[in-house]
């Protein structure tokens, strides 16, 4: 065999792996399906702005060890997310607090919201709580679920907030304090410079090939390496055997403006069901950048087809049981390696990527 490994995907994952492999002499190979290294955090220079250009990438985390592993590769800043939510003519903050509730209410006390809350779950006859909807309104009440949630939610999923789970939700904090920072982890920040800075990094000793598509010619890769590390879709590796799991994807339009700041947030959430997008990212506020003009990134939710980038699993009881089939599958496996979103069918935070690449690097030193 040419190679020890041969990486598929350079994203988080791969690219911790190549590098840590790398540092103690094992030879690596990435094969990259797009013509640029990093996946879903490529982020790119434009009019001198870091355009994340697959959405916004806010790395946070409580865990220090992996605090302390990524910034190794880039300087961070203290970037605290405070996204904006507008619903009509409307402004309120973001995440759900008592900001939140006094531009709703015009409450003052987190007990005055606590009732209304209280009061509006009772009227909802909600008891236990079966789907996004419930939980929502259990949470916050149904004023704020149906001007900041309902819309959003319906656009994100494609599905009525009726029929999702409600575990959806649960990732959404609700505080009763005055505060608008959405993460509540020790480590927040953006790396100065953009993430692709650090992936170069990563990849700095490894032999790269851009537009390759491991399944264009498998039959080749697959003879290529010793291992294989697989970072993408764990039902299209195994041919779909089981069928196909359900994804989101998203459309991203990229926008120069002639101004140097139009919407004065990084981040702005359009929760009106009329309104097709998400949400706007004003890219220079991550990184608070000089420039005479500004870039913005409309998102545009859409269901997932075979061909399409898929970035959200849909962990539902149906899809979990079919991923159950071939994680199963996977597990049998002597010489793949599988890693990632895509192949662990699990929405994941950047720290979590970077924290179970490195578990798998333990596991594989010590097999």
């Amino acid at each position: 065999m040419k190679y020890d490994y041969l990486i598929v995907g350079s994203g988080l994952f791969g690219s911790i792996f190549a590098y840590e492999m790398s540092k103690i002499g094992k030879k690596c190979l990435i094969i990259e399906k797009r013509d640029h290294i990093g996946g879903n955090v490529f982020t790119k220079s434009i009019e001198n702005i870091n355009v994340h250009k697959y959405g916004a990438h806010i790395f946070h985390t409580n865990d220090k060890e992996v605090w302390e592993y990524i910034s190794q590769f880039a300087e961070f800043n203290r970037y605290t997310n405070s996204p904006v939510a507008i619903y009509k003519d409307e402004l309120f903050n973001l995440p759900f607090n008592m900001n939140t509730f006094y531009q709703m209410w015009g409450v003052k006390s987190p007990a005055e919201a606590k009732k209304i809350i209280a009061k509006q779950k009772k009227e909802s006859n909600i008891d236990n709580p079966s789907n996004l909807e419930e939980k929502a309104i259990s949470l916050v009440g149904k004023d704020i679920y149906e001007k900041l949630i309902k819309g959003y939610t319906e656009k994100q999923w494609g599905k009525k907030c009726c029929e999702l789970p409600s575990f959806i939700i649960e990732r959404l904090p609700v505080r009763f304090i005055f505060d608008n920072n959405y993460f509540n982890d020790l480590y927040q920040g953006i790396p100065l410079g953009g993430y692709t800075k650090i992936i170069q990094k990563l990849l700095n000793n490894v032999e790269v090939k851009l537009n390759c598509d491991f399944f264009d010619e498998r039959e080749k890769w697959e003879k290529i390496a010793d291992k294989i590390v697989f970072t993408g879709m764990i039902d299209q590796y195994y041919d779909y055997c089981f069928g196909e799991l359900e994804y989101r994807s998203l459309n991203f339009k990229h926008y120069i403006k002639d101004t140097d700041n139009y919407q004065g947030n990084a981040v702005i959430n359009f929760t009106e069901s009329s309104i097709p997008f998400t949400r706007i990212i004003e890219h220079k506020h991550f990184e608070k950048t000089e420039s005479e003009k500004t870039i913005i990134t409309e998102e545009y939710p859409s269901p997932w087809e075979k061909g399409m980038e898929a970035y959200y699993p849909i962990n539902d009881e149906k899809n979990s049981n079919i991923f159950k089939k071939y994680d199963d599958l996977s597990n049998k496996e002597s010489n793949v390696i599988f890693g990632g979103r895509l192949a662990k069918y699990k929405y994941y935070d950047m720290w979590e990527v970077i924290k179970e690449a490195l578990a798998t690097v333990k596991k594989e030193l010590n097999d």
